[in-house]
């Protein structure tokens, strides 16, 4: 892993187990191993388009089910970003994605305004998409988001497959992020509010 904007993370609980690294100026290379195949693969797609650094593993208690295992992930993903951006001086804060994903169409915008806040519209067609409950991406995205401080809109525009339109969640939220995060030429040093912090 390169030299960036780094984070690691360890977590330990009753329930899970889970060590994180994050370099938000990287490459877009991931090691992912949650336990749980989909989130898995939804992880990597965000780092690749993300352009992030990702090495993630967890282990839960998958017996029960993958709640506490997506939603503790959420966690310490929202923490590494977090402490990934320091006190943000110069960073872009704003950015957005529109993104297709074959009939799918979604919507995110992110602002790095030390504000957890999720507002998520995005109906699934499908509970399930193999053995993954969907309704635990609006799970990992609160987590995220209230961890790492930060507000996400994400809109469904159009799409009926459910593994479509999820796919284009995660790809949009990493673009979006890599948007927010990236640093400003024009004001190097400069926190991105009139109050001098975020």
């Amino acid at each position: 892993m390169q030299a960036g904007r780094t984070a690691e993370i360890e977590r330990q609980t009753g329930e899970t187990e889970i060590r994180l690294r994050l370099n938000l100026d990287g490459d877009g290379v991931y090691q992912v191993d949650t336990g749980v195949g989909f989130l898995d693969h939804m992880l990597s797609l965000w780092a690749r388009h993300g352009l992030f650094d990702l090495k993630l593993s967890a282990a839960g208690d998958l017996h029960v089910d993958a709640h506490h295992t997506v939603e503790d992930t959420g966690i310490c993903l929202g923490e590494a970003i977090k402490q990934a951006l320091g006190g943000k001086a110069g960073i872009n804060r704003y950015g957005q994605a529109l993104l297709p994903m074959d009939e799918a169409l979604v919507l995110a915008a992110v602002d790095l305004s030390g504000r957890g806040r999720l507002s998520f519209d995005v109906p699934l067609p499908s509970p399930r998409v193999g053995d993954f409950d969907t309704e635990l991406v609006e799970e990992f995205l609160q987590a995220l988001t209230a961890h790492g401080e930060f507000t996400l809109h994400v809109r469904l525009l159009a799409g009926h497959n459910t593994h479509h339109i999820i796919e284009a969640v995660f790809k949009a939220l990493g673009r979006a992020l890599r948007q927010a995060a990236a640093v400003d030429a024009r004001r190097p040093g400069q926190v991105p509010s009139t109050k001098g912090v975020l």
